[in-house]
């Protein structure tokens, strides 16, 4: 384990993400809208034991794989998102959000049956009541997959990192995984990806794999054992982190730990725990798109392992310090290296 916390100057910050904006990366993926709609409680409901709550306004964000190319494009990462979004409302209107954020979309397939997932979060007070998901979990058809495949492969050369985004929604299927591992092995790309491990997958010989402590657990196929007090760096979280870079063999492994940071892993090299630079968390949806876009663009950049995760550590820790799934622009990552 490392004994000083890892850090990075302002000046190589500036450096990484001047090197990021002449990078160009791939993200694949679920896709969703994010619904957000606000108000105030000021009462229960004389029907039932349930807050009343007085609208306000609503907004739409781009969620899952569409949020972790947002997250890139807000660090002037150019990007391309390739996916599968209904021929609906909602589909366009997240086309729509996408091109506002300067994310290439020609990728997003429209699809005649599949709808485009929605996620609706109602808030009051700034804190999340409820959320209504429609949608659908099936498995994306042959056909659409094979679309997916085709498009992706007419614009990997000359892409520096792929991003797969997968939320168990159908799209990310071993048939996808597998080909994509070929495309870029063949091409020399780094390839991370955000596990889903309720989606049962072959995740072996990727570049990068960022699960939670929950998922990292599940993946291992292992119980989660007692916390220890401090830092959450426990030998039942070692045990599993040993069994995935056995079983899995990435180039490395990220666990993110919420308030405790992330552990950094590799094999044969002792872990390096990066504590979170987090003041306030007012919402924590989102921020592992941030960590796995910031971290694979710092890769992508030139950075280090240590120095990807240290810059993705802090990008996470701005992005909870505000409601809804959010972005964190340069300026910010920037000034947070400043406190």
């Amino acid at each position: 384990m490392n004994e000083s916390i890892p850090t990075l100057s302002v000046s190589r910050v500036r450096a990484l993400l001047a090197a990021a904006a002449c990078r160009r990366i791939l993200v694949v993926g679920d896709v969703m809208l994010d619904q957000f709609v606000w108000g105030e409680v000021s009462r229960i409901s004389p029907e039932a034991p349930v807050p009343v709550i007085d609208f306000e306004r609503e907004s739409f964000m781009p969620g899952g794989a569409a949020n972790v190319a947002r997250n890139l494009t807000a660090l002037g990462v150019q990007t391309e998102l390739f996916s599968v979004v209904g021929r609906d409302d909602p589909g366009a209107r997240l086309r729509r959000l996408l091109e506002e954020n300067h994310v290439a979309c020609d990728g997003c397939l429209s699809h005649a049956t599949r709808p485009t997932s929605v996620k609706t979060r109602i808030l009051a007070h700034r804190q999340q009541v409820v959320r209504v998901d429609r949608e659908t979990r099936n498995d994306l058809d042959a056909d659409a997959t094979d679309a997916l495949l085709d498009a992706m492969r007419a614009r990997l050369d000359g892409a520096d990192a792929v991003i797969v985004g997968d939320y168990g929604k159908g799209v990310v299927s071993q048939t996808l995984l597998d080909q994509l591992r070929v495309f870029c092995r063949e091409r020399g790309i780094w390839l991370s990806l955000d596990p889903k491990p309720v989606h049962s997958l072959d995740l072996s010989r990727l570049s990068l794999i960022t699960p939670n402590r929950k998922e990292a657990f599940e993946l291992a196929g292992e119980p989660d054992g007692a916390r220890s007090g401090g830092k959450g760096l426990d030998t039942a979280l070692m045990r599993t982190v040993d069994r995935l870079l056995s079983k899995l063999q990435p180039a490395l492994l990220l666990v993110t730990l919420g308030e405790q940071g992330m552990l950094l892993c590799q094999r044969a090299r002792p872990p390096v725990h990066i504590p979170t630079v987090t003041r306030d968390v007012f919402d924590v949806s989102g921020a592992g798109d941030t960590v796995i876009a910031t971290f694979t663009l710092a890769i992508a950049a030139g950075g280090s392992p240590v120095e990807a995760a240290v810059l993705s550590n802090h990008a996470a820790g701005v992005v909870v310090g505000k409601v809804g799934t959010a972005t964190v622009q340069g300026g910010e990552l920037l000034a947070s290296f400043n406190r």
